[in-house]
């Protein structure tokens, strides 16, 4: 497949400690897949929570596919994340815990042909921690260019 489909949340190791990442499958509608395989998708504000025991991502924006007709989806809406019996339990025993989410990292098409959803379960940085990673990245990026 020439045509490789990575839609990133650049926020995400910004504002959280990444702990513990996950390959999920997305439970989606013609016209969403389609729209994904435009590249016409935004995952930077979107979060997990758990309903009734299943998985689900919420404020995932994947705009409306041009082509599509009254059958067209609703860009926002709620959509089912599709993990074992065992990796869910695990994640809604730590997101009981205190200070720990889920969230989405990168929105990708496989080789088969499907979306899946790379999700993260992430502790919130303080302030200080935010200035820490932002030092980090510019010295590394000082180095690269070999201005010293």
């Amino acid at each position: 497949m020439a045509n490789i489909i990575e839609i990133k949340n650049k926020k995400a190791s910004y504002q959280y400690f990444l702990i513990e990442e996950y390959v999920a499958g997305i439970q989606l509608t013609g016209t969403e897949i389609k729209s994904i395989r435009d590249g016409k998708a935004n995952i930077a504000d979107a979060y997990c929570l758990f309903i009734d025991n299943e998985l689900y991502v919420r404020e995932m924006h994947i705009a409306i596919y041009t082509l599509g007709t009254i059958y067209n989806h609703e860009p926002k809406r709620d959509r089912k994340l599709l993990l074992t019996r065992r990796e869910l339990k695990k994640l809604q025993g730590k997101v009981t815990e205190r200070g720990f989410t889920i969230i989405p990292t990168l929105l990708f098409v496989n080789e088969k042909g499907l979306a899946k959803l790379s999700i993260a379960l992430a502790k919130g940085k303080h302030f200080y921690d935010k200035r820490e990673t932002l030092k980090k990245k510019d010295v590394s990026r000082y180095i690269e260019k070999g201005d010293y």
